[in-house]
């Protein structure tokens, strides 16, 4: 009698959170006992409102601030930060504010170059290189940032609110730049935003956040096939989506 097949391992998170706090001093807690995994590959997106701590989660994501309690668990070697505000050095030309992460590493200017100049074809900027930060628009801006953080060529990267100063035809194309992006590098992604549509459209998962401490309240897989495209964000799914994610959000908001 033949043995029964060996069931496949269960994947391993990319990182998570478990049973993980956050406390600033002796105030009350952001957060306590809060899970959240990310696997590898994956796009989750956190909305909720003001104070829930979303940036938090980002943060100890990236080690700019240790937990209080639990744990955080990685196999992430490469993460890197986009923040809301662009933060290019404004005496720094485009290329070098994108180089900057490299030359921190200890890179030559010769290989840095190598490493630039594709990373900038990609985000759109290969004209722009030898531009000053206030030459730029704000969509270009945003760009250049993102591109400081794609040339180091990151398993995780974190986004908060990266879009959130842009006029809607911008931020249109940034997001669909940015999916391109993430499935051409295949890197995690979490993103921090307070657009229900915006979410929706990028993630493979929607997660809610509450106050109160700050928690998880729900969580919504997006299941549509990439590429997405303006198809997707006419059609009745979507809006189904951005309905149950929104209601989501006005539960929190009215608790």
């Amino acid at each position: 009698m033949s043995a029964s097949p060996t069931a496949p391992p269960a994947p391993t998170p990319a990182i998570e959170l478990r049973d993980a706090g956050v406390r600033f001093h002796a105030r009350l807690p952001v957060w306590e006992r809060l899970n959240l995994r990310i696997m590898a590959g994956e796009f989750i997106t956190l909305v909720g409102p003001s104070g829930c701590g979303k940036s938090t989660v980002l943060r100890v994501m990236a080690g700019l601030q240790p937990l209080s309690e639990g744990a955080l668990l990685s196999s992430i070697q490469s993460p890197a930060f986009v923040f809301q505000e662009p933060a290019l050095l404004p005496w720094a030309s485009v290329h070098d504010n994108v180089a900057l992460p490299l030359r921190i590493a200890g890179w030559s200017r010769p290989q840095t170059a190598r490493a630039v100049g594709p990373v900038l074809a990609r985000v759109g900027l290969a004209d722009a290189e030898d531009q000053w930060p206030h030459e730029l628009s704000g969509g270009m801006r945003m760009r250049a940032s993102i591109a400081r953080a794609l040339v180091t060529k990151p398993d995780l990267l974190l986004m908060d609110e990266p879009f959130a100063a842009l006029d809607d035809p911008t931020r249109e194309r940034l997001q669909a730049d940015l999916l391109q992006w993430w499935k051409t590098q295949g890197f995690a992604l979490c993103f921090v935003t307070h657009q229900v549509a915006e979410a929706v459209f990028m993630s493979t998962r929607v997660v809610v956040m509450g106050t109160g401490p700050g928690r998880i309240v729900q969580e919504f897989p997006i299941d549509e096939p990439y590429p997405r495209t303006e198809v997707f964000r006419d059609s009745a799914r979507f809006h189904d989506c951005c309905v149950s994610v929104g209601r989501a959000l006005r539960q929190v908001e009215a608790a």
